[in-house]
C-alpha cells in the first residue's frame, strides 16, 4: 500500500470510496502476521469468565450476521453474543500473554 493513501484531510466519504475501492493487493500487512493452518493448528478459543456485564456497542453489519450465523450453525455456541465475548476474551489473553496492557 502506499502510504498516506488515507489522508487526515480526507472526508468520511472519500475515505470510504477510497476503503471500497482498494484491491487485497492494496493492502499493507506488514505490521500483522498472515493466519496460516499453522497458526490455526494451535489456536484455542479462551471461554468466557461467568461474570458478564450488559453493553452497547455498534457493530458493523456484515460482522454481526457473521458471528450470528456461525452461532445459530455451530450448536456447541451458546448464542453469538457469548461467541463475540469468547472471541474479545481470546484477543485480551493474547495481549496479555504478550505483555501488552
Amino acid at each position: 500500500m502506499i502510504n498516506n493513501q488515507f489522508s487526515q484531510d480526507m472526508s468520511p466519504e472519500q475515505r470510504h470510496s477510497q476503503l471500497v475501492n482498494m484491491s487485497d493487493s492494496d493492502i499493507d500487512y506488514s505490521d500483522i502476521p498472515e493466519l496460516d493452518q499453522e497458526f490455526f493448528k494451535n489456536a484455542q478459543l479462551v471461554k468466557r469468565k461467568p461474570a458478564t456485564e450488559a453493553i452497547s456497542i455498534r457493530v458493523d453489519t456484515e460482522t454481526l450476521e457473521w458471528f450470528r450465523n456461525t452461532a445459530k450453525n455451530n450448536p456447541e455456541i451458546r448464542g453469538y453474543q457469548t461467541l463475540i465475548n469468547d472471541v474479545l476474551r481470546t484477543y485480551v489473553a493474547h495481549q496479555i500473554g504478550k505483555g501488552q496492557n
